[in-house]
């Protein structure tokens, strides 16, 4: 090759990094037109170019085009095997196509191939968990750690993992490391919060959930996490003045006006509390608001309204011991032992029912009637 062919060639080398280089500019900017036009302009000088072909890959999956970004992606592996950002870009437009497991399968291809990615390691565990394999997405968040110990995405993923697991304390370990790397983490905030929320550590969820606040005053899972452990605690005051807050920012959200008609009602201020109850049942039915309105006829000592209604409420869900306690608590209100007695007797006639419903005072009750009537 002689001197001007070298130079003829360094001045296209050149000239394909410089539209290249301005393509991915222009699309870290958002500005997808004109980086478009300038990714088929690197193609057209260069039908092969892998940064053309990625760079139209990562556009089209920008548009949510995930078939246009597969083509291109595929055209570059094609003729560059192992580019590692087409590897990574064809299999994220699987995952955001919610096609899991081809993802996957690319996602350890690369892995087998190349030294150990946090990018792809997290995406794994994303992936596994999102298709529900528990022990799989831990060991691919555990791996993530094994490299960047305190790496915020995993250390976030692995805590929804232990969450919708059911295992809080775990979730929280992860989740108090997160917090002291972002101690302004509105979604961590939050998340810890529900962790007390489920665990019934009431006042620790409160205390997170006003931290979250602090920064969002009007962000709705904080104020619903925090009326809620104000119900936890009995607090119904306090639990009440924040429905009412939420229902502000959600005027016709039937689970809020059921919440706050149970703050009021437990406050004895029933006509206000049948007034957000029957608000709920405009809106669609609602089994809680139904139970609501039995117990304030049940208040009100309406009995027998408030039998035919927690009866038909029981008889639709019957896991529903709630509803055992107020039964059998408002026969034993009108001095009708023996119908209590009845009904409990077909309630513990269900298999493991007595196992499963510990309230010592009604199984009290039930020994009482027992030798009463039998």
């Amino acid at each position: 090759m002689n001197t001007t062919e070298e130079k003829d060639l360094d001045d296209k080398i050149n000239s394909l990094n410089r539209i290249s280089q301005e393509g991915y500019d222009l699309l870290k900017r958002n500005n997808l037109k004109a980086a478009k036009e300038k990714f088929l302009e690197l193609l057209e000088l260069d039908p092969k170019n892998q940064y053309g072909l990625v760079g139209m890959g990562d556009l089209s999956r920008k548009e949510n085009n995930f078939k246009e970004a597969q083509k291109y992606y595929q055209e570059c592996l094609s003729y560059h095997h192992e580019n590692k950002y087409a590897v990574i870009g064809l299999a994220d437009t699987y995952r955001d196509a919610k096609e899991y497991d081809k993802a996957i399968r690319l996602w350890e291809h690369f892995l087998a191939l190349n030294e150990p990615d946090i990018t792809v390691l997290t995406r794994l565990a994303d992936a596994y968990r999102k298709l529900g394999n528990f022990e799989n997405s831990k060991n691919f968040y555990l791996k993530v750690f094994d490299v960047e110990p305190r790496n915020t995405y995993a250390l976030t993923g692995i805590g929804y993992l232990f969450f919708d697991n059911k295992k809080y304390n775990q979730a929280l370990q992860y989740w108090m490391k997160m917090l002291e790397i972002e101690p302004d983490n509105l979604r961590i905030l939050t998340a810890i919060g529900n962790c007390h929320r489920k665990r019934k550590t009431f006042e620790q969820g409160i205390d997170f959930f006003k931290k979250a606040l602090e920064l969002a005053p009007d962000n709705f899972y904080a104020l619903y996490g925090l009326a809620d452990c104000y119900r936890g605690v009995l607090n119904h005051n306090e639990s009440k003045n924040v429905w009412r807050q939420l229902l502000k920012i959600s005027p016709t959200n039937k689970v809020v006006m059921t919440r706050l008609g149970d703050a009021l009602r437990n406050l004895g201020e029933f006509d206000e509390a049948e007034k957000y109850y029957s608000k709920a049942l405009q809106i669609a039915d609602d089994y809680y608001a139904e139970i609501g309105l039995a117990l304030i006829l049940k208040e009100r000592r309406e009995y027998s309204k408030a039998l035919d209604k927690m009866m038909r409420l029981f008889n639709a869900d019957k896991s529903n011991f709630r509803l055992v306690n107020e039964i059998t608590d408002t026969y034993i209100a009108i001095g009708d032992r023996l119908n209590a007695f009845k009904f409990l007797s077909d309630v513990f006639k269900e298999k493991n029912s007595k196992t499963v419903y510990q309230n010592t005072k009604v199984l009290n009750l039930y020994e009482e009637l027992v030798k009463e009537f039998q």
